[in-house]
């Protein structure tokens, strides 16, 4: 018999909230220009002129709010994921096969999308609101502050606005993180050419955090849209629509930040997760 140590069902919110303090500014470059209604700027373009407006300090405008998502959003998937992963793994005496992961991956997205739905569209519009002028800003002083005052001047219903697109894209960028992960994992693993350290671990979650990226990004520059919108869609099917028009580029806006962000900020997520595991986890018996 061997040990081994797993995850507490915690360990993806705390992971994926110290990721996002790192990669955040690259984040928040990612909104800004998907919410360009023309292609104006490219990235380095518009990471200087939020430096140059409001301070470098602006690239951490709606932290608050990325943080709370994390601890909603990504502390529910990663905890659906992994505590079933574990169970079916002792009942199968084994990994479960790649199909069963993705649609685990995407259950357990679907769900924590729409559980943060509330503090992703926050965090959106606090990011947003620094290349705003100055009388139309909402200036939300934090996340909770921007929770309460949506609830109580735009209603209950508003704080759900687009959770149709984050429950969705939750799904496919889980799909593309956990299951990719676990499964590239496993796969170099079972090389024999490398042993479960650091360096698997970045291996695995580069090519994770590539498939996520590709995944999800038509979905990720919709969602920014309807959660940044103050009316001017009428639904999923119309931001769809209106989108469009713009041509198959535009559901590519940002791509290359979105990939710059996220495939970081999916690396740096494993890093931790996986020593948090290390040294923290839940010893088992196997």
């Amino acid at each position: 018999m061997t040990e081994k140590r797993i995850s507490r069902w915690y360990f993806g919110g705390i992971s994926s909230s110290a990721a996002a303090c790192i990669t955040h500014p690259l984040d928040l470059i990612k909104v800004h220009l998907q919410t360009q209604q023309e292609v104006r700027m490219k990235m380095m373009g518009m990471a200087i002129s939020v430096v140059r407006r409001e301070g470098l300090l602006a690239l951490y405008s709606g932290l608050s709010a990325s943080l709370c998502r994390q601890m909603t959003y990504s502390l529910s998937r990663f905890a659906i994921y992994e505590t079933v992963r574990d169970m079916m793994g002792s009942w199968n005496k084994g990994p479960m096969p790649f199909y069963q992961k993705v649609l685990l991956g995407a259950f357990g997205g679907f769900t924590g999308g729409f559980i943060g739905t509330p503090a992703d569209m926050v965090n959106v519009r606090m990011q947003n609101d620094v290349k705003l002028p100055k009388e139309l800003r909402r200036n939300y002083a934090h996340a909770l502050d921007g929770l309460f005052r949506v609830w109580k001047e735009e209603g209950m219903r508003k704080l759900f606005s687009g959770a149709t697109m984050a429950s969705t894209r939750g799904a496919l960028v889980t799909v593309g993180q956990l299951a990719c992960y676990d499964q590239s994992k496993q796969l170099v693993l079972a090389t024999g050419a490398m042993t479960d350290n650091i360096l698997t671990h970045f291996v695995a979650s580069l090519f994770a955090g590539g498939c996520a990226t590709v995944l999800c990004q038509p979905l990720d520059v919709m969602k920014t849209r309807l959660m940044n919108s103050k009316g001017e869609y009428g639904g999923v099917f119309h931001c769809l629509t209106e989108t469009a028009k713009l041509g198959p580029k535009a559901f590519y806006k940002g791509l290359v930040p979105a990939g710059i962000r996220l495939i970081p900020h999916t690396v740096l997520t494993f890093i931790f997760l996986e020593q948090l595991r290390k040294h923290f986890g839940i010893v088992v018996t196997t």
